[in-house]
């Protein structure tokens, strides 16, 4: 420890003297200066400071920890830890509005690029009513819809309530099921007068047919009374329905099959089917905010999967982990706009479903031909030719949010064709949808 002490001493007398000095020199004395065929002394360098020895100490503690793990620098570990801190970085910048690289939303940008939309909105029809909905109206006007239906034909208006109101389709179907069972002892026993009684407190009623709504109404419809009646020990009364003596087994067959093959009453896509004159623009999809289906939940699902990508990058992912990739980013999307150019460069353009197959986008690109008899084919970007008779979500191909596809007539049919003398119309489109073309902007 002495000869340690020595040693510092040393160290620091030997710093202090400055160059040409000796150790054994006091402090006060010169020595003469060395010959110029000796090297001259290079001067010492400087001790760190006290704020690098503190971060030098802290470092070796920390690889003195790290030493017992053999995991490289590379560890996933780390990589999630700089992933969490650039996302943290990233959610602190985009919260303040002055911050420099606020990044909007992808709707939010470009409505501020451009005030033309390629569609205004996604608008829905309702099936009962036809009338024009948002998205946020659909469910209170259907059953807006359905409750009117009831002065018109109560009995359809119950059976659409059924299926409609109540969301559970398990619970629906058993219900639905139990009550045509009524139905058919009814039907097969018309003279026995148990089978025309259903007794409402039966613990099978309560649990499978009194938790739906429209139910009742449906009992009451098709000529069920509610009426208090004594119990089996004569005591007390219970309510039952009772079936009305005009009512018809015939008619019971009749609303039993169209309860069981109703379906829940859903607002359709409107297509906003529009057709635009040839245009270089043609490629260019300004789409408003509700064809990117991505609520708060799903924001943070996509910052999640961010943090994710980093880490996958250090793992080798097969082939079918890359699909399986790819089709969770197309599912972000819930509605595609499509538009397919035609041979005299017209476009129609409409809105689809993005999980809706291909043979929809046939049917509508048919609808809206003059010879809509005669095999086409479409085309997307980069030659990939879509089949009608492949039950393709369009999602699946690559047709979301938004894509313009090609038109052009089976190249055999339309050899045929010229062979006999005779070739296509030159207008592709019928004559009322080409009255309302429009300019695109």
């Amino acid at each position: 420890m002495k000869k340690f002490f020595q040693e510092i001493k040393a160290d620091i007398k030997f710093k202090s003297a400055g160059p040409g000095q000796k150790l054994t020199d006091s402090a006060g004395e010169k020595t003469p200066k060395e010959k110029s065929s000796q090297p001259a002394v290079r001067p010492p360098r400087q001790g760190p400071t006290d704020e690098a020895q503190m971060a030098a100490a802290a470092a070796l503690a920390r690889l003195e920890q790290k030493q017992p793990r053999t995991r490289g620098p590379m560890s996933q570990d780390s990589i999630r830890n700089q992933v969490r801190k650039e996302l943290q970085a990233e959610a602190t910048a985009s919260g303040s509005p002055d911050s420099p690289g606020t990044n909007n939303t992808v709707p939010e940008s470009k409505e501020e690029v451009s005030p033309h939309l390629a569609v205004p909105d996604v608008y829905f029809k309702c099936p009962i009513t036809g009338a024009t909905l948002r998205r946020d109206q659909r469910d209170a006007r259907i059953k807006e819809a359905i409750l009117s239906h009831f002065s018109t034909d109560p009995v359809a208006a119950s059976i659409m309530k059924v299926h409609t109101f109540n969301r559970d389709r398990d619970r629906v179907k058993l219900g639905v099921d139990t009550i045509a069972k009524y139905l058919d002892n009814i039907i097969l026993h018309p003279k026995e007068e148990k089978y025309q009684r259903i007794k409402l407190q039966n613990k099978v009623f309560q649990e499978r047919i009194n938790c739906l709504e429209g139910t009742h109404d449906f009992f009451k419809a098709i000529g069920f009374q509610k009426m208090l009646l004594p119990g089996p020990d004569q005591e007390g009364q219970e309510e039952f329905y009772v079936l009305g003596e005009a009512v018809k087994p015939q008619s019971l067959e009749r609303h039993k099959e169209q309860l069981l093959r109703t379906q829940p009453v859903r607002a359709t896509l409107d297509r906003q089917r529009r057709v635009f004159r040839p245009s270089v623009l043609a490629s260019h999809f300004d789409l408003p905010p509700d064809f990117f289906s991505l609520t708060a939940e799903e924001a943070k699902r996509e910052q999640r999967f961010r943090a994710e990508a980093v880490e996958r990058l250090s793992v080798l992912r097969t082939k079918a982990m890359r699909e399986r990739e790819e089709q969770r980013e197309q599912r972000k999307y819930t509605y595609a706009l499509l538009r397919v150019r035609l041979p005299d460069g017209c476009l129609l353009q409409g809105t689809f479903y993005a999980r809706e197959r291909l043979p929809a986008l046939f049917e509508f690109v048919r609808e809206a031909l003059q010879e809509h008899w005669l095999p086409f084919e479409l085309l997307a970007l980069g030659g990939q030719k879509l089949a009608e008779d492949e039950n393709v979500a369009l999602n699946e191909c690559g047709l979301v949010p938004s894509a313009l596809l090609t038109f052009s007539w089976d190249l055999a049919v339309l050899e045929d064709m010229r062979a006999a003398g005779a070739e296509p119309n030159k207008s592709v489109l019928k004559p009322e949808l080409l009255a309302a073309i429009e300019q695109l902007c």
